[in-house]
């Protein structure tokens, strides 16, 4: 671990506005390093993203940063090879070489046949939700002592997390247009207002970031919309953030019962910290529904909320149960694949920039607590405890292990 510099209350002051003292400026010059990053391609046909753009490699490389990419990794988010050569990466088609960086970055984590190609002790940021990971693959993963960052545990300093968020509007933006598309092909409906007819009812489970990117384009469109959430203050600050008057209700097993057989489409976009999303819609609910009744369960990376949800594929999209038509991509913005990845890219350089200027990937551990959290493998531990109870894994505090390794 760096040498912890002394300081006093007039240092903390000008930290706090963003201001660093000269000897923190000092620490920072002395300590950058160059870190080797690889990108190698998604093997999950269904992920179209990447982590870094040709724009943010062009930042890193001049920034002193070594990057490799495997040929062809970014050509599905309409990246060429010849634009990251351009940007000053190296092109390989040396797999064994790829995974043997210092820092590999990932969209779905690597599969149990990639941890083998990886050295003891080296770090990756990828995904970690529930569709993804495994017993199996945890303990592939400690056992390299690989240390495991998880992009939607990462917290940045208000304590929200931007990864998930900035995700969650691309998806948010998405649902209305996929919504449309499904159920004019299934049911010859406009979700429009159209003069003298009555508008589409859309039922809304949840109140974060893909509900209120939903809610502002179904109010545009003139469709009637409720939310339910199990929490008041997350209705009060959708309300707040939308600006608009919006019916709200508390989810109580009458009140949406009854909602739900009214719509024609029901979003499903409730997030869980536990990792699981609890299960709002039972079997019988559904089966109690409308025939041609829309379902888009937008959190089935971690499990979704309806009982009937299956995890789909971008291939595959759709299958029907109970007459009712289910939408459960777990990956909906890799549809637009090329926005998504600069909108990644844009979170991961700022990461990776001060990783560099602290002295590497665990040393930014120290320095920005935000990613700390987001470390769900340390050294043959796992410490995330969402990630130790889902998989019924000891948990390690990420903190005591740091010191203990000082």
């Amino acid at each position: 671990m760096a040498k912890i510099l002394e300081h006093n209350p007039f240092q903390d002051l000008l930290s706090k506005q963003g201001i660093a003292p000269l000897e923190a400026m000092a620490w920072t010059k002395q300590n950058a390093q160059s870190i080797r990053i690889s990108l190698p391609k998604e093997s999950d046909p269904n992920e179209n993203r990447i982590s870094l753009s040709p724009q943010a490699v062009a930042l890193l490389t001049n920034n002193g940063h070594e990057i490799v990419i495997e040929k062809g990794a970014g050509e599905r988010a309409g990246f060429s090879d010849s634009d990251y050569l351009l940007a000053g990466a190296s092109v390989s088609e040396d797999v064994a070489m790829i995974w043997q960086s210092a820092l590999t970055l990932k969209i779905t984590p690597p599969s149990i046949a990639e941890i083998a190609r990886m050295k003891e002790g080296q770090a990756f940021i990828s995904s970690a939700s529930y569709q993804h990971l495994s017993s199996e693959l945890i303990d592939a993963m400690n056992a390299k002592k690989l240390m495991a960052i998880g992009l939607e545990f990462v917290e940045d300093n208000g304590g929200g997390f931007p990864f998930i968020k900035i995700m969650a509007e691309i998806a948010g933006q998405l649902i209305l247009p996929i919504a449309t598309d499904l159920i004019q092909k299934k049911k010859g409906l406009l979700l429009g207002h159209v003069t003298g007819v009555p508008p589409c009812n859309l039922v809304l489970l949840g109140a974060g970031q893909v509900v209120e990117q939903v809610a502002r384009a179904a109010a545009s469109a003139g469709i009637q919309f409720q939310v339910f959430d199990k929490d008041i203050y997350k209705l009060q600050r959708l309300k707040s953030a939308l600006g608009f008057p919006i019916v709200t209700q508390v989810i109580d097993s009458e009140n949406l019962a009854k909602a739900l057989q009214e719509a024609q489409i029901i979003v499903g976009a409730l997030r869980s910290d536990s990792g699981i999303t609890p299960c709002i819609v039972t079997e019988e609910m559904v089966s109690k529904l409308n025939p041609g009744t829309l379902i888009l369960d937008v959190c089935i990376d971690q499990g979704g909320c309806f009982e009937t949800s299956e995890p789909c594929t971008i291939q595959k999209p759709t299958f029907e149960k109970y007459g009712v038509t289910h939408f459960c991509v777990p990956n909906i913005p890799s549809l637009v694949a090329h926005t998504a990845s600069l909108a990644m890219s844009n979170l991961m350089t700022s990461f990776i920039l001060k990783a560099g200027k602290t002295g590497g990937v665990e040393e930014m551990l120290w320095q920005g607590k935000s990613f700390m959290k987001g470390v769900f493998c340390y050294r043959g531990f796992v410490t995330q405890p969402s990630t130790g109870k889902l998989f019924h894994k000891p948990v390690k505090d990420i903190q005591l292990l740091l010191l203990s390794k000082s």
